[in-house]
């Protein structure tokens, strides 16, 4: 069972203090060469390898990969890209290695059944050089990358210019962002991470602040023998006139995912006896707006989905910001706000997918992470970034990945079936950070449950039976021993 500090995820930076924090870095690069080898024997069998070697760490531990493999019997060739610096740590590995030594050209390459990249890893700041970037495009053979493919950026996923496609790509002691983030994540292939010797109490220093999702992060609600409706949290969801259908699947979502009342507050007549007759365990309110928000000062409020682009929403959440009641606000609201970004200020939990998101703060760029979490510290409300690595920021700093999601969910209404699970964790009392965290991750395992032919209709039913894929909180009471 993973634990928090399993989830942590390093950037380069952070990396390399827990290098130095850790000493003796000969042994650190030893063990590093030596669990490349091992992931490699693991997974291939002996064949021509040619170790692509860059002049710093990375290469270091590329020549030491290439004496495990030597010694293994496997025939080994390394190909320098420069020589390492006089004294360091990769010049000592470089010194121990005695096999053979190849130009870094495309006949060289190009004889090679298995291709490592040990040029750059995770660190690089620019760049490749477009004659690198030429010999990496022409590798025709399996390519395993150490720590990360040269030209992904360790922190951001981004690609400096252009980086190889890995099928394979081992790291150590902790992920990086840019293993969790695309394109990043798609070129790195399968990710291993290696156990280097590294003591867990590094992290106490590093203090980290982004992480992989998971329950260890997080504990769901758990009712209990005195639990009843009311204290289980009201949900209120806003619905419109022309995409009912947006709200009801939210207000299903929120009812599944344990709020003990789920309001859908329309103010059409004709529409509200409709949706009366469509779930009767649903609330139907045809009351306005201020008489909910004064009736109901603990519920949490959901604004968003189906709502339509017109004065009419905007002055609802111009009167849930002036009374101050959570809120989570979704697709309709979103766009509502371009332009007037002080009725975000105070929300609880902002959802936007990528286009929402440049509409409201500007295009999210290749440093997602870092402008994520400016907009979450500029409206003090928790961001989510949906997208197939959907980002989670807090305005403290905090960040979370959620990469475990299938494709599948890339269709019409997930986006309002995930805020409204969120808004009902919230209701039940969780906070804005872990709810959105939780919600992200218990949707993608209901989807995987579901399946590839999902639809949104789907997914609320498919939560209760996506259970198994939690190891914390209510879910754990309720899995067998």
């Amino acid at each position: 069972m993973s634990t928090r500090s399993d989830l942590a995820l390093l950037t380069p930076a952070e990396m390399a203090e827990a290098d130095r924090l850790a000493g003796n870095g000969p042994a650190l690069m030893e063990a590093a060469g030596r669990a490349v080898a091992r992931a490699i024997q693991a997974r291939f069998r002996p064949c021509r390898v040619l170790v692509l070697a860059g002049p710093g760490n990375n290469g270091g531990d590329g020549y030491v990969a290439a004496r495990h493999l030597e010694r293994a019997g496997w025939g080994v060739a390394v190909a320098p890209l420069a020589p390492p610096r006089p004294g360091s740590d990769a010049a000592g590995a470089a010194a121990r290695w005695r096999g053979p030594v190849r130009p870094l050209t495309a006949a060289t390459i190009a004889r090679a059944g298995l291709v490592v990249d040990a040029l750059f890893g995770a660190g690089l700041a620019r760049p490749l050089e477009p004659g690198l970037a030429d010999l990496l495009r022409g590798v025709a053979a399996p390519l395993v990358a150490v720590d990360m493919p040269s030209g992904v950026c360790g922190a951001t996923g981004a690609v400096r210019g252009f980086a190889p496609q890995a099928a394979l790509t081992i790291t150590f002691f902790r992920r990086k962002p840019g293993h969790l983030l695309n394109p990043g994540r798609d070129l790195c292939g399968e990710v291993a991470l290696a156990d280097i010797g590294l003591p867990a109490h590094v992290l106490d220093a590093i203090a980290p602040r982004a992480f992989a999702n998971g329950p260890a992060l997080w504990t769901l609600p758990r009712p209990g023998a005195a639990t009843h409706k009311h204290s289980r949290g009201h949900v209120v969801v806003l619905c419109g006139t022309e995409m009912p259908g947006a709200a009801r699947l939210a207000a299903q979502a929120a009812r599944r995912a344990g709020a003990g009342l789920v309001t859908l507050a329309c103010a059409d007549p004709g529409l509200a006896r409709g949706l009366r007759l469509a779930e009767p365990g649903m609330l139907v309110s045809e009351a306005p707006l201020a008489a909910l928000i004064e009736a109901l000062p603990r519920a949490v409020f959901l604004a968003g989905p189906g709502l339509p682009l017109d004065g009419a929403t905007r002055a609802a959440l111009a009167a849930l910001h002036a009374a101050r009641r959570a809120t989570v606000l979704d697709a309709g609201a979103l766009t509502a706000c371009a332009g007037a970004p002080e009725l975000l200020s105070g929300a609880a939990l902002l959802t936007p997918h990528a286009g929402e998101f440049t509409r409201l703060f500007g295009p999210p760029g290749e440093d997602r992470p870092a402008t994520v979490r400016a907009a979450a510290a500029r409206t003090g409300a928790v961001v989510l970034l949906k997208g197939s690595d959907t980002l989670i920021a807090a305005p403290d700093g905090r960040l979370v990945i959620n990469h475990g999601a299938p494709p599948w969910l890339a269709t019409g209404g997930t986006g309002d079936v995930l805020a409204g699970m969120a808004a009902a964790l919230l209701a039940q009392g969780m906070e804005p950070f872990e709810a959105a965290a939780a919600a992200a991750w218990w949707q993608g395992a209901a989807a995987r449950h579901a399946g590839p032919g999902l639809l949104a209709e789907d997914l609320p039913e498919s939560l209760e039976a996506a259970q198994s894929s939690f190891v914390s909180g209510y879910f754990r009471a309720t899995l067998p021993d």
